[in-house]
């Protein structure tokens, strides 16, 4: 049987950070969540979106109930780094920073032997950037003495009182700045040593519950919608999230990257539940301007069922 899946909860809300484990939940168990990660630099943009894959509350009761997934409570899984651990890290940073740089150096040389990218000005550049790693070791190494008589006289003139001599470099100011790399920042934690999920990990809704960590579904609404939810599943249909027709969610045939929503969804909370006809209309009318039929979904608590009725808009006369 393979290895459950880790859903990484914090405050209240389910991640998936591994894509081998979001591409299982799609591919094999019919459960799409959507993207949330962007990159700093470019973080007003979301049409391409990464990992984390947040979940529904729905999707997380379901894997849970068909033990296809465990609740891991993030925050508390990651503890106090120790210095050794801090330090093993930093070093961990700074052999992946070297050996980029050793590759773009190789790179440069076998461009420069090949004939490629040796213009003038490239090569007046790649002086400069010499120039510049030559300045910055000198600072790095220097002793930190500084000509009292140049602050002094600079104060005069403007007025001000003269500054006291510095005596020594700050550390922050005598840093070599280093060549443009890539920071790589792992999805994962499971490689930090200060990471141990192990203790903070729940296999199933009642333990996770019972430690504060998941109170989905609490009320008979929630309920309603994870039983809904789970009755669609079980019999294929893929769910993503329909607010913006009118629903609970949009239903597919198939997977939403190849199909177009046949239904949208809307949850009855119980047979006793009041439906006024001005509902019934404005779903019928919007499941059709849509080109969608309008599903209600009655749950019966008791029995633990759901009865459907499909609403289309049809023109008499």
């Amino acid at each position: 049987m393979p290895e459950p899946i880790r859903l990484r909860v914090s405050n209240g809300v389910a991640y998936v950070w591994d894509v081998d484990d979001i591409a299982v939940l799609r591919s094999h168990h019919h459960i799409c969540g959507a993207l949330t990660g962007t990159l700093p630099h470019l973080s007003q943009q979301n049409v391409f979106l990464g990992v984390p894959l947040v979940l529904m509350p729905e999707e997380v009761v379901l894997l849970l109930e068909k033990k296809l997934a465990i609740i891991v409570d993030d925050p508390s899984a990651h503890h106090e780094p120790t210095l050794p651990a801090i330090e093993k890290w930093n070093e961990e940073r700074t052999q992946d920073v070297t050996t980029q740089l050793a590759f773009n150096a190789e790179k440069e040389a076998k461009e420069t032997l090949s004939g490629r990218g040796t213009s003038e000005k490239a090569l007046q550049k790649r002086r400069e950037r010499e120039e510049r790693k030559e300045a910055a070791r000198a600072i790095a190494h220097s002793n930190g003495e500084v000509d009292e008589t140049e602050p002094a006289a600079a104060a005069a003139e403007s007025g001000a009182k003269p500054t006291q001599p510095v005596t020594e470099v700050p550390q922050s100011l005598t840093k070599v700045v280093l060549p443009a790399h890539t920071v790589q920042v792992a999805a994962l934690s499971d490689r930090l040593d200060w990471y141990t999920p192990s203790p903070h990990t729940y296999p199933s809704l009642a333990l996770a519950h019972d430690a504060g960590i998941w109170m989905y579904p609490s009320n008979l609404s929630e309920r309603a919608r994870c039983g809904v939810f789970r009755s669609l599943w079980e019999q294929g249909f893929f769910m993503g999230v329909g607010v913006k027709f009118g629903g609970e969610y949009l239903v597919y045939p198939g997977d939403p990257l190849r199909y177009h929503s046949h239904f949208v969804a809307s949850v009855v909370d119980s047979p006793d539940t009041v439906i006024r006809p001005m509902e019934i209309v404005a779903h019928g009318r919007l499941g059709t301007g849509t080109k969608k039929a309008h599903l209600m979904c009655e749950w019966d608590d008791d029995t633990r069922t759901v009865n459907y009725t499909s609403i289309e808009w049809a023109g008499f006369g």
